[in-house]
């Protein structure tokens, strides 16, 4: 079952994005309300996957760049695959660095997703990111209709799978419902283009659908994929400070759409957008929700933690992905660490129940 919607910038430069708040009509007057592509027909893609007993899910943020580190995290997860296949994929942003694809036929997505990932031959299904929407400067979020060339390229793949900005599958065992969060965290907000803006017809009809879409989900596992986290120990900050920046481009009215929409109404929030792999649990806010980062499949941050978040686990250092082992009891999460120098590793594993 599928339904459809009808329709990374660093602490570095704080100063230059608060500034940009001044020209923010500039490009918001770009962004307005584009429909998504028609469906293509499902011979030309990878099927997706409908499993009631056991559901293997590879799970990437933030990897579009086409350079080696991107190629070395594929080249970890293809081994795994090897050994025990996946049957799908999450991509959580950020999916063509650094300035988002220039159309559906964008020579990026053939460098920067499709040779990579090469041999992980199975859906994947992508979620917008900040970088996918840029307007002026990388990763300003401001030009909302360049997103929607990925949700073109849905067409034009095996692999790609968005089919809208916002969606969700059912995959038995659990269901994925991918959010677009970007109109309330755009380094360019888009103020003078109220189809956007936080109380525009866009996130309002996104979260009737959510909230609709949740309710109605029979499935024993919930997860919701953004691209934006809500909860982060790393320099770009959780929803709210998002990179220490003023209202509104501090992600405030995402913080407050995850605390209506999605918080306690589903187990898992998985987001990308900081570099790095973050398990964290007990996050106020959240009613239970369990956020978990995984944005460190192209690049890393170096960081230390902010520590203002509980984590069971986190690394800012190295480059990673993350699986799930789905069953109708259990969840089993392993994150897989891959160096500048030696072998990929597993370095977390845990499993949660029901």
């Amino acid at each position: 079952m599928i339904e459809n919607s009808p329709l990374s910038v660093g602490p570095d430069r704080r100063t230059f994005l608060a500034g940009a708040a001044a020209v923010a009509g500039t490009a918001a007057t770009v962004a307005v309300a584009g429909a998504g592509a028609p469906e293509a027909s499902a011979a030309a893609r990878y099927p997706l996957p409908h499993k009631s007993d056991a559901l293997r899910v590879l799970v990437t943020g933030d990897a579009g760049t086409g350079e080696k580190p991107q190629f070395a995290v594929t080249a970890a997860a293809r081994k795994l695959h090897a050994a025990r296949k996946f049957d799908v994929a999450v991509g959580l942003g950020d999916n063509i660095y650094e300035s988002g694809p220039k159309g559906p036929d964008d020579h990026q997505f053939q460098t920067k997703f499709e040779k990579p990932n090469a041999g992980l031959d199975f859906p994947w299904l992508m979620t917008l990111g900040n970088h996918d929407n840029t307007a002026i400067f990388p990763g300003d979020g401001g030009w909302l209709l360049r997103g929607d060339a990925e949700v073109k390229y849905h067409s034009r793949s095996r692999r790609w799978y968005m089919p809208s900005r916002y969606y969700s599958v059912s995959l038995g065992v659990a269901d994925f419902f991918i959010v677009d969060l970007n109109p309330l965290a755009a380094y360019i907000p888009p103020v003078f283009s109220p189809e956007w803006e936080p109380g525009g017809h866009y996130m309002t009809r996104q979260a009737r659908w959510l909230d609709k879409a949740l309710a109605s989900s029979k499935a024993p596992w919930k997860f919701v994929c953004t691209h934006h986290p809500y909860a982060n120990n790393g320099p770009h900050g959780p929803a709210g400070d998002f990179d220490g920046l003023p209202a509104p481009l501090n992600g405030q009215a995402a913080k407050d759409f995850i605390e209506r929409h999605i918080a306690g109404k589903a187990q898992f929030l998985f987001s990308g957008h900081d570099h790095s792999q973050q398990v964290l649990e007990n996050v106020h806010g959240l009613k239970g929700t369990r956020q978990i980062v995984s944005g460190a499949a192209g690049k890393t941050v170096h960081k230390s933690s902010s520590k203002r978040f509980r984590a069971r686990y986190e690394n800012y250092q190295d480059r990673g992905f993350m699986t799930l082992d789905i069953t109708p009891s259990t969840v089993g999460l392993t994150a897989y660490e891959v160096p500048a120098s030696g072998a990929a590793r597993a370095a977390y594993s845990t499993t949660y129940r029901r």
